[in-house]
């Protein structure tokens, strides 16, 4: 088995920010734009995910799974639009959840944040995902 790989530590919180294990990642508290609009906040987490991803060589297209946290659940389509225009096509499982963030900036602050699971192989953008391999 290979080694377990903790990366972006905040020992103030207690937590990894991206944790190879294995074939997969695992990324928490992905969150940016504190304060801005839902949208903003959206892009600003899937930034902080990039960022993350980028330590261990990855992208976005290497997501397969992700919790999706929302202070309104109204704002699904907002995330959609988002996914649709950072992902390019190549969509995680998800589920939404809403929740009463811990958070200092209270009902004006945090709004979103993304939790996700990638896998670590790195996709080749030229092969097509869309037909089965035999």
């Amino acid at each position: 088995m290979s080694e377990i790989v903790r990366l972006d530590i905040n020992e103030e919180w207690a937590h990894s920010g991206i944790i190879k294990a294995g074939d997969f990642c695992f990324l928490n508290y992905c969150v940016g734009n504190i304060g801005g609009t839902i949208e903003e906040q959206i892009n600003g987490a899937f930034d902080e995910m990039e960022k993350r991803l980028a330590l261990v060589g990855l992208g976005l297209e290497n997501v397969v799974q992700m919790d999706c946290l929302f202070r309104d659940i109204w704002n699904i389509p907002v995330m959609e639009k988002v996914i649709k225009e950072r992902f390019n096509g190549k969509y995680p499982v998800r589920k939404s959840i809403q929740t009463e963030f811990a958070h200092k900036g209270g009902e004006n602050g945090l709004q979103f944040q993304a939790d996700a699971v990638a896998y670590c192989i790195p996709v080749l953008s030229a092969k097509s995902s869309d037909s089965p391999t035999d």
